[in-house]
């Protein structure tokens, strides 16, 4: 299932996050409902991406000390 990343808060919609239908299918981004939004900030489908994989990029910085 390809992944999809929401380009305003970072939330990957993939095979663990997907919605399900009423009998426990994962429903591919693809076939989500218009008016779907992201769960986490509230965007809607166009401001998602797709990613080459299920992981998300680092995005947090290195705070160690050198």
């Amino acid at each position: 299932m390809q992944s999809f990343l929401c380009t305003v808060c970072g939330y990957l919609y993939d095979i663990q996050s997907a919605e399900r239908d009423v009998e426990g299918n994962v429903i591919a981004f693809e076939n989500l409902d218009p008016d779907w939004v992201c769960p986490v900030c509230g965007v809607r489908l166009d401001l998602f991406n797709p990613v080459e994989s299920d992981r998300v990029p680092d995005i947090t910085l290195d705070r160690r000390e050198k």
